[in-house]
């Protein structure tokens, strides 16, 4: 079962998500550009084998991310935090994620780089214009 609208709707309305890695106990952050793939629930990116994060997701798969609207009015805190798995593009999904991720970002034609999937399994959403603290919980695998 996808997520609820508005979860969706927030995740194509931002452009950037915090994707945290973990090797040997020691955690870590970086930035990247993002496209969903809806169907998926998954967040396509690019990045090179080289890279801490990239090494850090092959040896545990298990990643989390955030996507967060900026503002310092208490009213309008929106967020999200996830976790799931991090992966190649595979064969099967390649050409779609590029699709997405240069309709997205036409530029990145021009860079020389690896496409990544994020797979959502787990999603919590803060949106306090529902309610100061109100949450909404998505999971693979449950319905909405």
């Amino acid at each position: 079962m996808t997520p609820a609208k508005n979860i969706i709707k927030f995740i194509k309305k931002h452009h950037v998500f915090t994707l945290s890695t973990c090797a040997k106990e020691i955690p870590w952050s970086c930035s990247c550009f993002y496209a969903l793939l809806e169907e998926e629930i998954a967040l396509v990116f690019t990045s090179g084998f080289e890279t801490r994060h990239v090494t850090e997701a092959q040896q545990n798969k298990q990643v989390a991310g955030i996507i967060v609207l900026e503002t310092k009015i208490i009213g309008k805190i929106k967020g999200i935090q996830f976790s799931g798995r991090m992966e190649l593009a595979n064969s099967l999904l390649l050409e779609k994620a590029r699709k997405a991720y240069l309709k997205r970002f036409p530029f990145a034609i021009l860079m020389d780089t690896t496409l990544w999937l994020f797979y959502i399994d787990y999603l919590k959403m803060t949106d306090n214009s529902f309610g100061f603290g109100k949450k909404l919980i998505w999971e693979r695998g449950t319905s909405d």
